[in-house]
């Protein structure tokens, strides 16, 4: 049964809307002020909300503002006796789905709340997608092999916490995927998660990229540019390759670390920022610091946690999970039905020795999958991977 919620200081307007949605077998909630029909409608979820505009307290403009910080996603229909067309438009400018003028009409009020279910179905289902997306997300880091166990265990643990992260391994281990997946365990997961590959970007560009730059800074910049700094506020900053940064982006990126603010190549201005950064490398930072070649202020900032992700060579048990997951998302992504490994194949396939790891692994199933037939043999690997010797 669908339940809608009246907020309303007339009584009489209460009693005659009820009656009609009673009889219309709606199951009926009412509030004779806004900040009770807001205390409502944030405890549960109603199908549809009406809404009087004039009300002593909290007016139907406050409620509905008051709905979009609570993210109340309830269809809300908004009722006056005092309405005119701007009162309408600025109604559904602050988010109402309709306005209805009274006297209330039946006719009017049934199909505005037939086209309101529609929305209330599609919200719903969204909201459904989403967590589902979520949870998909959340556990996409496929093995189960003590080394990836740890790794899950240990982004349960920290995801929802404000830590910096290191993550260090080879090319190709996941080590972005454990990033996404500590963003998508956190209280950040709604906002942006930006990626920055540090070892992409030429030296002379790194500092712009992460800190944005002014109007006439340098010969090519035509006009402000927000930095990667500045557009992940709010949400979580991955540093890819951070090894691999210059030390005058280093020197920047403590100081931004330190103090959450930033300034833009050629600007003055310091620019609060909110992100939560975590970094990942291929290389030994310990010994880059030994070296001269990273900052080792910089390495104790950003490795408040420490997160290794083995090589694929070191969790071979995981490798028919990983081999089986390749298959079904590559004949999918190629619409073609799904084939099958062998047995004979799958333990070939851990005889392999993976220097490319998970990034091989991936590249010779779909390999597999176009040039073989319906099922994957050990021949297939000794002809199209390299199984060591």
């Amino acid at each position: 049964m669908s339940k809608i919620l009246i907020i309303d200081d007339e009584k009489s307007i209460r009693r005659a809307l009820r009656e009609i949605l009673e009889f219309e077998d709606f199951e009926v909630d009412e509030a004779e002020n806004g900040k009770e029909g807001v205390k409502l409608a944030t405890q549960q979820y109603y199908d549809i909300i009406f809404c009087d505009i004039k009300m002593p307290l909290m007016d139907g403009m406050e409620v509905l503002e008051a709905f979009r910080k609570e993210k109340v996603l309830s269809p809300v229909i908004m009722i006056s006796g005092h309405g005119n067309i701007e009162t309408a438009v600025e109604a559904i400018k602050n988010g109402a789905f309709d306005f209805i003028e009274k006297p209330l009409d039946l006719n009017r009020i049934l199909v505005t709340i037939r086209n309101a279910k529609d929305k209330s179905s599609l919200v719903e289902e969204k909201e459904v997608l989403k967590k589902t997306v979520r949870k998909f997300k959340g556990s996409s880091i496929i093995g189960e092999t003590p080394e990836i166990l740890t790794i899950k265990e240990m982004i349960e643990k920290v995801g929802p916490s404000e830590a910096r992260v290191l993550i260090t391994g080879e090319n190709g281990t996941g080590k972005e995927l454990v990033a996404r997946s500590l963003h998508d365990n956190s209280p950040r997961k709604e906002e942006t998660f930006i990626e920055v590959n540090c070892a992409a970007i030429p030296a002379e560009l790194i500092e712009s990229e992460l800190f944005g730059h002014e109007k006439g800074s340098f010969t090519s910049a035509v006009k402000q540019k927000k930095g990667k700094f500045e557009l992940a506020s709010k949400g979580t900053l991955f540093l890819d390759e951070i090894g691999d940064m210059s030390a005058s982006a280093q020197a920047k990126v403590l100081r931004a670390l330190q103090e959450n603010t930033i300034q833009r190549v050629g600007g003055e201005k310091n620019i609060k920022v909110n992100c939560r950064v975590l970094a990942a490398t291929n290389k030994d930072l310990r010994k880059e610091i030994e070296a001269g070649n990273f900052r080792e202020d910089l390495y104790h900032r950003l490795s408040v946690i420490l997160m290794h992700v083995p090589s694929l060579n070191e969790r071979k048990d995981d490798i028919p999970l990983l081999a089986e997951h390749f298959m079904t998302m590559v004949c999918a992504e190629h619409g073609i039905p799904r084939k099958k490994f062998s047995d004979a194949a799958l333990k070939a396939l851990q005889e392999v020795n993976w220097t490319g790891n998970i990034r091989e692994l991936r590249n010779i199933t779909e390999r597999l999958i176009i040039l073989c037939g319906d099922e994957i043999s050990a021949e297939d690997i000794a002809t199209f991977a390299n199984p060591k010797k």
